[in-house]
């Protein structure tokens, strides 16, 4: 399974955020917009991405609940018939949630730096140090901290868990 160290926040400005992110960065912006449809899954979160009709990915992870960076375990799959996928899906294991987001994507070294734009949620930063499989997590989590004191994120900004936890909490 790939790994990358993940933490989220919530922010109040996106543009002004981004003309920092944009400074350091080394990619970017891209501009993307996604639907991610989540299903009762026992051993972690399993996640349906939807770009377009014709592209989408199935994404199994493992993560803490916590805030500040966490590690996460990955597998991404990708498919040509996301709808068919998500029916499918949906009735073997449920539908627990969806989850509609404009995703500013950038890269500054190794890490994908996230500008979220999620519906009925607002503006948040999410950022993920890529690993190796021999690198250990505390490389990344440091990364992380460096990135997250560039860009003026505080610690009251960090956010646990996954969107999907956010808008079930919210009653969305």
């Amino acid at each position: 399974m790939a790994r990358n160290i993940e933490i989220k926040a919530r922010i109040d400005n996106i543009e002004a955020l981004e003309s920092k992110v944009a400074k350091t960065a080394d990619n970017g912006p891209t501009e993307i917009v996604q639907v991610d449809t989540f299903f009762q899954c026992e051993a972690g979160r399993l996640k349906l991405r939807v770009f377009s009709e014709k592209h989408g990915e199935l994404i199994f992870y493992r993560r803490a609940n916590q805030a500040g960076p966490k590690e996460s375990f990955y597998v991404r799959s990708q498919t040509d018939e996301p709808e068919a996928l998500r029916e499918t899906l949906a009735l073997a294991y449920g539908e627990v949630g969806r989850v509609r987001k404009h995703r500013t994507l950038y890269l500054v070294d190794r890490t994908r730096v996230h500008l979220d734009r999620v519906e009925g949620l607002g503006h948040f930063l999410e950022l993920e140090v890529v690993l190796s499989s021999s690198e250990l997590s505390q490389f990344g989590v440091e990364i992380a901290h460096r990135l997250l004191d560039q860009l003026g994120i505080e610690p009251s900004q960090l956010i646990e868990g996954a969107y999907v936890d956010l808008l079930e909490e919210k009653g969305s």
